[in-house]
């Protein structure tokens, strides 16, 4: 597992950890977890987006072909 430093204010840090104390994890595991979703949300988004439309239009794609 590869490892990265990032330089946040001390306003940021507070928030950060007050957040994963809410939500009853560490801060690295709020950070981690957040990472995760950030690579996996768009590609979700666009395959499920796509998906859609090709249904929604598929009447129309077979008209057109």
């Amino acid at each position: 597992m590869a490892a990265i430093t990032i330089n946040i204010t001390e306003q940021q840090l507070q928030k950060l950890q007050e957040l994963a104390e809410k939500l009853g994890m560490s801060t690295e595991e709020l950070l981690s977890a957040s990472v995760e979703d950030l690579l996996n949300y768009p590609q979700n988004e666009f395959n499920q987006s796509a998906s859609y439309v090709l249904r929604k239009n598929a009447e129309l794609y077979k008209r057109l072909a």
